[in-house]
């Protein structure tokens, strides 16, 4: 008799975080709307990856192959008015559908798991999610 638990069928999920602070304004409200002006948030941006199975010492994703993401998010948002670099108007979950395919087209197919949502953050209790849809 084994004195280790079975092992059980599943997926395994993972999550890693990210910051940058940038400002913005919603140019498609209407001027009286305070979005409409300019202002700024700290963003955070959370990633969360899965896999049925695990590579190496037992990773969804090495955390580290994860760095093109925020270098991505420091070059080319951090600091930045995101409504001047962005093709989309910047709101929360037009942002996170915009990360998620950079990530989809840029980053996936160069590691193992598989993008299930980017969510983005501009307040404490504040936040919009993407889910991406199985291809």
């Amino acid at each position: 008799m084994s004195n280790h638990p079975p092992r059980l069928r599943g997926t395994f999920t993972i999550g890693k975080k990210f910051a940058f602070h940038a400002g913005h304004r919603l140019i498609n409200l209407p001027p009286e709307h305070k979005c409409s002006r300019q202002h700024g948030h700290s963003y955070e941006v959370e990633l969360v990856l899965t896999s049925t199975t695990l590579t190496g010492p037992g990773f969804v994703t090495d955390f580290g192959d994860l760095r093109p993401f925020k270098e991505f998010l420091d070059i080319h948002l951090d600091h930045r008015n995101l409504h001047e670099v962005l093709p989309i108007e910047p709101t929360s979950e037009l942002l996170a559908q915009y990360l998620a395919a950079w990530f989809v087209d840029r980053l996936q197919p160069h590691i193992p798991g598989r993008l299930v949502a980017v969510q983005v953050r501009e307040t404490a209790s504040s936040w919009a999610r993407f889910d991406v849809e199985d291809a």
